[in-house]
């Protein structure tokens, strides 16, 4: 309940030129302190998903690392380690029945799911969600 209010009323910092983009630049600089690790980690996916015909990476508009297919946005990933990804409903629910994700941190009523990047198996992960996800839009 707090935090739909917190994001309710610091919503309007989203309309703020770049202050995503320079946040995200904070959380990546706060993981290279804490974690180190964890920036292979978020490499190691984006490696994978390069690999598959179609892809690309840009800058996404909130913050982090984008995955396209095709100008398409797959999904996104945050510096601090949260991987978002947009599937219908009803794979969105399968997945969170599977314990494969969690509800999106923000958009909890849409099709986006979140994935919380916390250790080797979540990174494997990951990229098997990007990759239902790039199957989808295959098709």
């Amino acid at each position: 309940m707090m935090f739909d209010l917190v994001v309710k009323y610091l919503s309007f910092l989203k309309s703020i030129p770049l202050f995503a983009l320079i946040y995200d630049s904070i959380l990546k600089l706060n993981t290279l302190i804490s974690d180190p690790l964890k920036l292979a980690w978020y490499d190691e996916i984006e490696e994978e998903v390069l690999k598959w015909n179609g892809t690309s990476i840009s800058l996404h508009k909130f913050g982090g690392t984008q995955f396209n297919y095709h100008q398409k946005e797959l999904g996104h990933l945050h510096s601090n380690g949260i991987l978002d990804v947009l599937f219908n409903k009803k794979i969105k629910q399968k997945l969170i029945d599977d314990g494969r994700a969690k509800e999106h941190h923000v958009f909890k009523k849409s099709g986006w799911i979140s994935l919380y990047i916390k250790d080797r198996a979540d990174v494997k992960n990951a990229i098997a969600l990007l990759f239902i996800a790039y199957k989808s839009y295959k098709k």
